[in-house]
């Protein structure tokens, strides 16, 4: 099982420890993920908004670069998700675009054909891998842990671009959650946004939607939340302390990336995935369920 992996902008830098993890826990599975050489950003939140057409040029490089090696392109940013499956989608369904968009390509010898699915690491653990074969790895299950599923907005909307679930009812996370021992809470706010890509523009608005999340989780009695977002991740932890006091206080809640709470049950060890150093919110309330 082999796929091309796009790590895209923030799993570079600011959410290194979910790079480590996804890696980590793949090698774990033996899923081989073999990193495209000179990916670049989808341009998500920025671009599209001012340059639709380069945006649309980018992705069917990126994609093309996963042609070139025959494989699937695997993800774990749902909006980076969102991004290349948009721009394949668009593509396979306008001849005219993806010719105009070839003509670019073409200027530095690439060639967008279609070729290659987008998928996320989620979809692949339930899909490709299988939660059976998954559960059959696990060594140290999480008994007793509640985990809050939050999935965010970007990978179940559109459904039209997107189409793993439904997305007023997913049951993905909860799935998983359940197949590594863990016991899954059905988060009142599972399918809120967390406020990512308007931080800066709605601030004072975004603080109380981050606050709400994070503090609902605690009253609906969580012991951490989990994402398949590094946005996501990186919104309820970096801005949780600001938050707390929009929202009038609430305990500190663990926010967790999906693949290190799949690392856990795996033994892989919390120091291999980043989290006692690069998490804001400590994670101890989530490591002791492993020991």
């Amino acid at each position: 099982m082999k796929y091309a992996f796009f790590p895209g902008c923030v799993l570079e830098s600011a959410a290194k420890e979910d790079y480590l993890a996804t890696v980590a826990v793949a090698k774990k599975l033996g899923i081989e993920l073999e990193e495209l050489d000179g990916w670049t950003c989808c341009g998500a939140s920025h671009v599209q908004d001012i340059a639709p057409e380069i945006t649309l040029a980018t992705n069917a490089r990126n994609i093309a670069l996963a042609e070139e090696k025959g494989l699937n392109l695997l993800t774990v940013c749902n909006t980076c998700t969102l991004m290349l499956r948009e721009a394949k989608n668009e593509l396979d369904a306008n001849e005219k675009e993806k010719n105009e968009v070839n003509k670019k390509l073409a200027q530095i010898g690439k060639q967008y054909r279609g070729t290659t699915d987008i998928t996320h690491f989620l979809w692949v653990l339930i899909r490709d891998y299988g939660l059976d074969k998954l559960k059959a790895k696990v060594v140290k299950p999480l008994t007793g842990l509640r985990v809050a599923e939050y999935y965010g907005c970007h990978i179940l909307r559109p459904q039209t671009e997107m189409g793993f679930e439904d997305y007023q009812m997913p049951t993905s996370l909860a799935e998983l959650i359940s197949a590594i021992g863990a016991t899954p809470i059905d988060f009142s706010r599972k399918l809120d946004c967390c406020g990512f890509h308007a931080v800066y523009p709605a601030h004072d608005s975004v603080m109380q939607m981050t606050g709400s999340i994070n503090k609902d989780a605690a009253t609906e009695g969580a012991d951490c939340v989990v994402t398949p977002c590094p946005l996501c991740q990186m919104q309820l932890d970096m801005f949780q302390k600001e938050a707390k006091e929009v929202v009038g206080g609430g305990k500190d809640m663990p926010i967790l990336h999906m693949s290190q709470l799949v690392g856990l049950a795996l033994g892989i060890s919390p120091e291999e995935m980043g989290m006692p150093k690069r998490h804001l919110t400590d994670t101890a309330a989530v490591t002791k369920f492993v020991g």
